[in-house]
């Protein structure tokens, strides 16, 4: 009898790999993929517990081999050591510099700018939607959201912020057509790209080393711990981590939470008539559709796990998608959207030492994001079947996503 197959490069896959996770965490947990022309072995762990476990163990599953199941990813692209391809302690000393300059505080510090900039692109949403234009909900909204804010958090000027977002949809592409079993296929297009970020970012750093500013790159230029600043590769390696890992991510986190209530109008409503349950609907809506499907870690001793010897040496998968949907931590209703759950802990934003150092500014973008959405446009609705979605193996997310507003909570012209 056949089984949903979990094959991280189908398209089938990607489009819905819950059902194989299901079968993953219930009959293979230990999942040992084998090689084939696409890429090398590697194993995937499915179960929340084994993932839990192993992501707070960087002893024995270690991130400095890199974060895909390919080999030298890091020496192919040229990267820099930044703090997600790190082990501790050296990465726990790096997280501390950073930290200093990437606080909650300071990350509070912008909401209102954050919701000054998210009425803009809704009020220029509402015009093309009543010129009879089509909307993309990702494209128009919220592709644009962490795009603006990571360039305010870095204090880049507005002239420049268009840049991210090919960066983005090119390094995005890598991460999936762009490997093979011997490398990098698209490692010049790669090359190439990380080459403008770091042109360009090393201009910025050497600016803020100059005249600091009261913003991100100011803070992290003049951050000292036991009398050492961080050096400019290691500004740059951040740099390339947070516009990498910190826009599509974010987007994908606000369309999904817009699909989702979206099917499911008693939740909708309950966010609706209740804003204050915004927060709680984020975590659950990243828990059911985790923004990064998984990463992978490299064994640096042999390891047992669900009473499977991984070898030492070898790269296994941490597949959060399929640990965030596991009944064993979440019970019956794991695959259930319920806004009002109280999850204590999922893996969306990993855990450990690598746990997401920007997930505070994730969720104060995406809380601003929905709750100025639905206060303007409550009945909004996507069609997630016309819509087009990455194709990657490491993440979940849409380039497009087509929207019907429906109509304002508040006419326009009116007062209130």
């Amino acid at each position: 009898m056949s089984h949903p197959v979990y094959d991280p490069f189908d398209a089938a896959f990607q489009e819905n790999p819950y059902p194989a996770y299901s079968w993953l965490r219930d009959h293979d947990p230990v999942h040992h993929h084998p090689a084939d022309s696409r890429a090398p072995a590697f194993w995937a762990l499915s179960r929340f517990a084994d993932v839990w476990d192993a992501v707070r163990r960087p002893e024995v599953f270690s991130s400095a081999s890199g974060l895909t199941f390919f080999r030298d990813e890091i020496g192919q692209l040229g990267l820099p050591p930044t703090i997600v391809m790190l082990d501790p302690p050296v990465q726990t000393q790096l997280r501390a510099l950073i930290g200093r300059g990437f606080t909650p505080r300071r990350v509070a510090l912008l909401e209102d700018r954050i919701r000054e900039f998210v009425r803009g692109r809704l009020a220029g949403v509402a015009v093309r939607a009543a010129d009879g234009l089509s909307v993309d909900l990702h494209h128009d909204f919220s592709a644009t959201i962490p795009t603006w804010v990571l360039a305010e958090l870095f204090g880049l000027p507005e002239s420049d912020r268009e840049r991210f977002g090919p960066w983005v949809q090119t390094l995005t592409r890598l991460q999936n057509d762009g490997f093979d079993t011997s490398g990098l296929l698209g490692a010049g297009a790669g090359v190439q790209v990380i080459g403008e970020m770091f042109e360009y970012f090393t201009a910025a750093i050497a600016a803020a080393r100059s005249d600091p500013g009261d913003d991100l790159l100011g803070a992290l230029v003049t951050a000292e711990i036991d009398s050492e600043r961080l050096t400019d590769w290691d500004i740059l390696g951040f740099c390339f981590v947070v516009v990498a890992g910190g826009t599509d991510t974010t987007a994908s986190l606000i369309s999904h939470t817009v699909q989702l209530t979206g099917a499911a109008p008693a939740q909708r409503a309950l966010l609706v008539d209740d804003p204050s349950l915004v927060p709680d609907a984020l975590s659950e809506c990243l828990r059911l559709e985790s923004s990064v499907q998984g990463l992978a870690r490299t064994t640096l001793e042999d390891v047992e796990v669900e009473g499977v010897r991984i070898p030492a040496g070898e790269k296994v998968m941490m597949l959060y998608g399929a640990a965030n949907h596991d009944p064993r931590e979440f019970g019956e209703t794991a695959d259930r959207l319920d806004v009002r759950r109280q999850a204590p802990r999922h893996l969306a934003f990993s855990s450990g030492p690598h746990f997401c150092i920007g997930s505070h500014l994730a969720r104060l973008q995406a809380r601003v994001g929905i709750e100025e959405l639905l206060a303007a446009f409550p009945q909004v609705d996507v069609d997630a079947a016309a819509g087009v979605r990455h194709h990657s193996a490491f993440v979940r997310g849409w380039v497009s996503l087509p929207a019907e507003l429906g109509q304002p909570a508040v006419p326009p012209g009116s007062s209130g």
